[in-house]
Parts: C-alpha cells; sequence; structure tokens
C-alpha cells in the first residue's frame, strides 16, 4: 500500500469534511527543508505569509521530503486528502496532465519564468479545461513555479551550434530527445540523480539545466563550461490545493489564499534570480566559463521534422480535450 494511502487510514483524516474548522492546513512537498533553494524558501514563505495574513488564525504545517508522499504520488495524495497544499512536478505527468505540460512540448520556446507563470495563470483563468484536468483529480491549482531558463552545462567547450554534432547529451521528457537530435548529438537518457555521475564518468558530455539547479546538484563541479544557450524555461510545479479543502474554507481565507498565489511566483522569481547571481559569482572562483552561442540559430531549429512532431503530438491532445491549440502556440513559438 502507498504510504500515502496507509497514513490516511492510520490517521482517519477527513481532510475534505473538515477544512472550514481546521486551524492547520497539510502540505506536502517532495523537497527538503534544508534544501535552501529557491524553491524550499518560497515554499516557507508562503507557509509565514498564509499565517501572518490570516492573522495566526490559521497555519500550515510543511510535511518535507517526501515524508508522506513522494514525488510522483502527490497529485493521488492531495486529491485524496492527506495534504491541504503540495507541490506537483508537472512534467512527471505528461500523459495525466498534458494540457498543463503544454511548455514542456515546446523545447526550445522564448519565455522566462515571469513570463511563462503569467500565460499559465491567463490559460486557467480563459480556458476550462485546464482547471478541468486538475479538478478531475480533485486538485485545485493556486499558483505557479516554473523552473529558470536553461542552457547546457558541459564537459567541453560548445562555441557554435556544429559543436554540438556527436556530443552524447542528456535527455528526458518528449521535446529533448529531438531537439538534441536536430543538435546533431545524440540523446542519452539519464535521470537527475544519476547525471553527476554520468558527467564524471564521460557516459555524457552536456546536460540542459540552469545555474541555479546545476550548483544545487553540484553538477558544476566536474562540468566547466556553460553554454548560454536559449532554450527557454521549463514548467516545473503546480501550487495546487485539495480542491474540497479550498472550496471548504470561508470566503476571507480563500481570497487569502487566491493573493498569495498571484504573490508567490514574484517572490520564487526574486530568490531564484538572487539564487543564480550568487552561482553565477562563484562559477568565477570555481573555473566555470560561460559561453555564448548566437540565439539566432535556436530560431532555424525550429523546422527540424522532429521537433514539429512533438508539437503537433501536442497540438492533437489539446484538440481532443476540445482546445484550439493555435493561441498557446503561438505564445511559445520563437
Amino acid at each position: 500500500m502507498k504510504l500515502f494511502a496507509s497514513v490516511a487510514l492510520a490517521t482517519g483524516l477527513l481532510v475534505a469534511g473538515t477544512a472550514a474548522e481546521a486551524n492547520t492546513y497539510r502540505w506536502i512537498t517532495f523537497k527538503p527543508q534544508g534544501a535552501g533553494d529557491a524553491q524550499a524558501r518560497s515554499t516557507q514563505w508562503f507557509v509565514d505569509e498564509f499565517t501572518k495574513r490570516t492573522g495566526g488564525e490559521h497555519s500550515i504545517e510543511v510535511y518535507w521530503g517526501g515524508s508522506l508522499a513522494t514525488t510522483r504520488e502527490i497529485p493521488d495524495a492531495l486529491g485524496g486528502g492527506v495534504g491541504d497544499f503540495g507541490d506537483i512536478v508537472t512534467p512527471y505527468f505528461p500523459d495525466r496532465f498534458p494540457l498543463n505540460n503544454a511548455v514542456g512540448f515546446f523545447v526550445p520556446q522564448p519565455n522566462g519564468v515571469l513570463e511563462i507563470a503569467d500565460l499559465m495563470e491567463t490559460w486557467h483563468a480563459t480556458i476550462p479545461q485546464f482547471a478541468a484536468e486538475l479538478a478531475r483529480a480533485n486538485i485545485k491549482t493556486i499558483g505557479y513555479r516554473p523552473l529558470e531558463a536553461y542552457g547546457m552545462l558541459c564537459m567541453k567547450p560548445v562555441r557554435t551550434v556544429e559543436d554540438f554534432k556527436g556530443l552524447r547529451i542528456r535527455s528526458y521528457g518528449f521535446a529533448y530527445p529531438k531537439l538534441i537530435e536536430a543538435l546533431g548529438g545524440s540523446p542519452v537518457s539519464v535521470n537527475t540523480a544519476e547525471t553527476y555521475e554520468a558527467l564524471e564518468r564521460g557516459v555524457v558530455d552536456c546536460t540542459p539545466i540552469g545555474p541555479a539547479l546545476a550548483r544545487g546538484w553540484k553538477y558544476d563541479e566536474v562540468a566547466k563550461y556553460y553554454i548560454e544557450y536559449p532554450i527557454g524555461a521549463s514548467f516545473g510545479h503546480l501550487i495546487g490545493m485539495n480542491k474540497d479543502t479550498y472550496e471548504g474554507m470561508d470566503a476571507k481565507t480563500r481570497a487569502i489564499v487566491d493573493d498569495l498565489g498571484k504573490d508567490y511566483v514574484t517572490v520564487y522569481n526574486q530568490m531564484l534570480e538572487d539564487d543564480i547571481t550568487h552561482v553565477r559569482e562563484g562559477w568565477k572562483e570555481k573555473g566555470v566559463e560561460g559561453i555564448s552561442i548566437d540565439p539566432g540559430d535556436m530560431k532555424a531549429l525550429l523546422a527540424d521534422p522532429g521537433i514539429q512532431s512533438v508539437r503537433e503530438d501536442w497540438a492533437g491532445r489539446a484538440k481532443a480535450a476540445g482546445v484550439d491549440p493555435a493561441p498557446i502556440v503561438e505564445k511559445l513559438t520563437f
């Protein structure tokens, strides 16, 4: 039996039925409390701010490090009432939440963190199917946490697009394999936790990543060339709530949650930018070289049949859900 299910049965949680009376809500997350990165710090900001804005009437207890549900269990745990709040790593569920994974099918794309968050907020406000996709899992979206804009961290200098040819590049998801092939490289499937060793042992020559995550996973200890190639921000995490809990809150508390969700991405983005600045300054001492490649070359890649096939796949999923893909595709295209 899944951990989150056993916890629910053991404690007899009835979150949906008692949310209106509850003073303490549960936040379930995969993040370790001591991670110290923008994701963990912004979670703590939300929790502290919630207590402050409710005048201490309500609070949130965070269950860090997958203690109530692992990364892949969180959607079911959240929808099932084990938690009231939680962060969902959306790209892990492309088939379950295809609309909310639109950005993951468009690599490369031209938007940064704030732009992606704004697009997601707009789509949720204007296209009912985005919210309905999550509502089927009993989840209500309250905020967005895009990942930083990515480049390529490599073991050797890459100064032109031609230099990617023949390189073994870490790959995952639907779009990255096709991008890597369009660059002339060989996609190699490696999970996040194994990438440090894969770089160190020469299993891969490069990995797509942003500066803050590269430092967080310590990849920059072995790979010393960061290629500034505009892949765009990745859509990372939804900040969600158990839908019954949200609807069971009184109007005042719901309004506080709504406002916090809107404020969250600005706070998170500033924390992320601070982290990136700190990492880049540290790279000077660590001997990590930043290399820029003409961003115009990226646009030329969009004609590649492989890249186009992934985008057409998503467009087909959108149409099947009753959504016109054209306005969304336009926002995710150079």
